[in-house]
């Protein structure tokens, strides 16, 4: 076959600048200022994650570097991710916190003063002819109110904080409401918002209770709340019940009878022990029960008080000038 200027490895065959190149001397493409630019490197592939092995590529592994987890695929967009969430997160919280703190204030002023607490004790004291202040309280009776009514009563802000979310769960879970008012609500209640009811009532009452442990001593509440609370029939006041029920003033009360009172003010008609015995037998048993729950007596001393008759009398709540 004939080599003319355009045959095979003449001058004109476009294969002999292929068959010819030399790396040293060839042009470079533009942009390129050394090396082979017809032979590829690793940083020629940018992206290992499209390899079928993206462990072990062409040029080494990648896993090699000091800080291996800095090269793993979609690292950083999945920390850059949560650090998002977590900030807002953190964000939601501290706005709750906020809205919660301008609230409470935004209540408390808006409640009005307990400084007439007092007063209002007089008052119904006197509409139902009992005397204010009455005698002082013993202390069976202290602490069996305290231990079946509001067992934080000494150390609580006026509001039961555990009692209110005990609550607020039995609500979410159908189970009724469980009890979450303390001895200052209870007050505030008899004092303030008697007859009334309803979620507003309710929170005006925790204000009004967190206001009485704020103005007064826990042994002058105990005191207002043993003069004005009602403990079935008819008997107004802590000195009618103690007469009423068992001929002797407060003062000389045991603890069998001590404990039945303090079970009365829940259901003061219902649980009355003249009327309906055993219902309050039960009564002063739960209180005995929680009194050996808080560390007050012993299971003994509850067995023992429990065994003992109620010595009920029914008598005219006045004219009981000492104990028995």
């Amino acid at each position: 076959m004939a080599r003319g200027a355009a045959g095979e490895g003449g001058p004109g065959d476009p294969r002999a600048v292929r068959m010819s190149y030399d790396p040293q001397t060839a042009p470079l493409p533009y942009g390129t200022t050394s090396g082979d630019p017809y032979r590829n490197y690793p940083d020629d592939n940018p992206c290992p994650d499209d390899d079928p092995d993206p462990d072990h590529g062409d040029y080494g592994d990648y896993r090699d570097y000091p800080d291996d987890d800095a090269y793993l695929p979609g690292r950083p967009y999945r920390r850059r991710r949560r650090w998002q969430v977590l900030r807002w997160l953190l964000g939601f919280a501290l706005a709750l916190v906020m809205l919660a703190v301008i609230a409470f204030g935004v209540l408390f002023a808006l409640t009005p003063s307990v400084s007439n607490a007092p007063a209002l004790a007089r008052a119904i004291d006197k509409a139902h002819h009992a005397a204010y202040p009455g005698p002082p309280m013993s202390a069976l009776f202290a602490e069996s109110l305290v231990a079946t009514e509001d067992h934080r009563f000494y150390s609580e802000p006026g509001v039961d904080i555990y009692a209110i979310a005990r609550v607020a769960a039995s609500q979410l879970t159908g189970r009724g409401d469980q009890g979450g008012a303390t001895l200052y609500q209870q007050l505030a209640k008899m004092l303030y918002t008697p007859g009334q009811g309803g979620f507003g009532v309710e929170v005006k009452q925790v204000m009004l209770g967190i206001k009485l442990d704020l103005t007064y001593s826990r042994a002058t509440v105990l005191r207002m709340y043993a003069d004005v609370a009602y403990f079935g029939h008819g008997y107004y006041g802590l000195a009618q019940a103690s007469c009423g029920y068992f001929g002797t003033t407060p003062a000389g009360l045991t603890l069998p009878e001590a404990a039945t009172l303090a079970g009365l003010v829940q259901g003061p008609s219902a649980d009355d022990p003249i009327a309906h015995y055993a219902r309050g037998r039960a009564r002063e048993a739960h209180v005995l029960g929680r009194l050996v729950a808080t560390g007050k007596i012993t299971q003994a001393q509850s067995t023992a008080a429990y065994a003992q008759r109620l010595p009920l009398v029914g008598r005219s709540g006045t004219g009981c000038t000492g104990p028995r």
